[in-house]
């Protein structure tokens, strides 16, 4: 059990009374709560054997009160091993509506101050604004209008998202993309964290002194509760403690015209059953970038490929022209990270797959133009591309010489990566019982992430090596 939903940056936005799929995750990025919560909560409702805390019986009380309305009579929230969680209050049945909260009762960028949302330039983002509208609430405390939402959102030393940890522990994930992924996150927090310092400097009542470990936190809330509707990146009140499961069928559904997000059930949940939803279909790198949690044997997990024309290749200018003008297009994945035009998202191929499913058409293509040895094979090449559906290379090699070496060469690529992550996974000390329980965990989630990309590796290379014995 794990939280996230496809969060903030892939967004479907509803228009008039179409309902769409909100979208979590404001990157090509849930364990939202992997941390242990000490302020679980529940709702007036109590129910045999639920673990609740009977100090936060008001939540759903104030959140129905600011709706206008119920908010949700199906659930009650409890506290899970991973944090807050909902659960079942009463028998549900597939297709009931789980919980309904309408946008006057959701945070989003237009709940800023008018003066202070007005010196906010274009260049700063939602994310940003929501995350300044936070630290706003915050400062306020007891008396903003949200202090019962804002005051049980996850601690800063409960969080575990990538962007959180310190550099020695990034170490250990450096043979992810992930890595480099955190380090752009990072980067553009800080940019963004300059652009609301100027604002908020400017209103030293409302904010005092915000740091940039201030705004890294509310960032990271955000990014790991937030959903994107027709008002924006909007943070949920309620919706957002339901944990994610990668089973399951059910997602936030927002609906512009009747200005309200709901969810509702995929199956059958009995009094007491913990209450689940799929926050995406996403990695655990995009896991642990945006949530701070990764699934064990996680079935979206993927692995970026790289691949280089070499500079002493005889043919090199010729290859990088017609790479860069009939390169095979390649369809955008909700997973995928912000990739260069070199690199490729490789996942898992199934043992009885014919067509190799999982490696990238693409990555095959660029691969058979860096097997081309003369300037003839580039011509036909790009002559049979114009010729039919425009893309480069996606065919197999006529030459079945070159089609092998095209393809030895990527099972070169996954081998050295299946050396690298390997010898990376058996390099870690096993934890000490004695190790703090955020290290411990880091560690763990580090682990979940270069052995579930190890696995995709070899699901590719035992294919690669089975298509080339076939040629």
């Amino acid at each position: 059990m794990f939280l996230h939903c496809d969060m903030l940056l892939h967004s479907v936005i509803s228009t008039n009374s179409l309902w769409a799929r909100s979208q979590r995750p404001i990157f090509p990025s849930l364990f939202r709560c992997l941390c242990k919560s000490t302020k679980a909560f529940t709702s007036v409702s109590s129910f045999e054997g639920s673990c609740v805390d009977e100090d936060c019986n008001d939540f759903l009380p104030w959140l129905g009160n600011k709706a206008g309305g119920e908010i949700s009579s199906l659930l009650s929230i409890g506290k899970s091993a991973y944090g807050r969680a909902l659960y079942a209050t009463k028998d549900i049945q597939t297709g009931d509506c789980l919980l309904k909260v309408p946008y006057s009762t959701q945070l989003a960028p237009d709940n800023l101050p008018p003066e202070i949302a007005c010196l906010l330039g274009d260049e700063v983002g939602d994310v940003a604004k929501v995350a300044l509208l936070i630290l706003y609430e915050k400062h306020l405390g007891k008396k903003s209008e949200w202090a019962p939402y804002i005051s049980r959102l996850p601690l800063l030393m409960e969080m575990h998202s990538s962007v959180f940890w310190s550099d020695e522990e990034l170490e250990m994930i450096r043979q992810s993309a992930l890595y480099e992924e955190t380090l752009k996150q990072k980067k553009q927090i800080e940019k963004d964290f300059l652009a609301v310092q100027l604002v908020s400097d400017d209103f030293p009542e409302q904010f005092q002194h915000i740091t940039l470990q201030d705004f890294t936190y509310a960032y990271g809330l955000v990014t790991s509760r937030a959903w994107v509707s027709s008002r924006g990146v909007s943070m949920i009140p309620f919706a957002d403690f339901l944990n994610h499961d990668g089973t399951s069928d059910s997602y936030v559904l927002s609906d512009a015209g009747r200005q309200h997000s709901e969810v509702i059930a995929d199956r059958d949940f009995a009094p007491g059953d913990e209450v689940l939803i799929r926050y995406g279909k996403f990695s655990n790198a995009t896991l642990l970038l945006d949530f701070g949690f990764t699934v064990s044997c996680n079935r979206y997990d993927q692995v970026r490929v790289e691949l280089n024309v070499p500079q002493h290749d005889a043919l090199y200018t010729q290859k990088l022209e017609i790479l860069g003008r009939d390169r095979t297009p390649r369809i955008k994945d909700d997973n995928e990270f912000t990739y260069y035009e070199n690199s490729f998202t490789v996942k898992k191929v199934g043992g009885g797959s014919r067509w190799g499913k999982g490696i990238p058409q693409s990555l095959r293509a660029f691969a058979r133009i860096m097997a081309c040895d003369s300037q003839q094979e580039l011509h036909d090449l790009a002559k049979e591309a114009a010729e039919n559906d425009g893309r480069l290379a996606r065919k197999p090699l006529k030459n079945k010489s070159r089609e092998l070496a095209a393809h030895q060469l990527l099972l070169s690529e996954m081998s050295r990566l299946i050396k690298d992550h390997d010898e990376h996974i058996k390099s870690r000390a096993p934890t000490p019982p004695t190790l703090r329980e955020k290290s411990a965990l880091r560690q763990k989630l580090a682990l979940d992430l270069l052995s579930g990309e190890l696995r995709v590796l070899k699901s590719a290379s035992a294919w690669l090596e089975s298509y080339c014995s076939r040629l």
